[in-house]
């Protein structure tokens, strides 16, 4: 969880960087809700991750299976998370 919540606030700190002016109709503490969103959504993908863990100790093609469903279910859940903590803002 914790590594899934720091790739997610490593992920957004980049996008929020790179603002310089934002909009007045975003209002003053914007940036709060992505800050909080995304590394949620990271942690998640860490749980999930995690839970697929029962199946990479199977051996043969199930522990592949388990890690390329593992990484598509972060990368999913980090999108997720990004689309949600921006939309309003950045994204809109």
């Amino acid at each position: 969880m914790l590594i899934g919540a720091g790739v997610g606030l490593i992920i957004i700190s980049i996008f929020l960087i790179g603002v310089n002016h934002p909009r007045p109709e975003w209002g003053q503490y914007w940036m709060i809700r992505p800050l909080v969103i995304v590394p949620l959504a990271g942690a998640a993908g860490g749980v999930f991750y995690y839970i697929m863990d029962f199946l990479r100790y199977r051996g043969g093609w199930r522990t592949a299976l388990a890690y390329v469903v593992s990484v598509i279910g972060i990368i999913i859940g980090l999108w997720m998370g990004i689309v949600l903590g921006l939309v309003g803002t950045l994204w809109h």
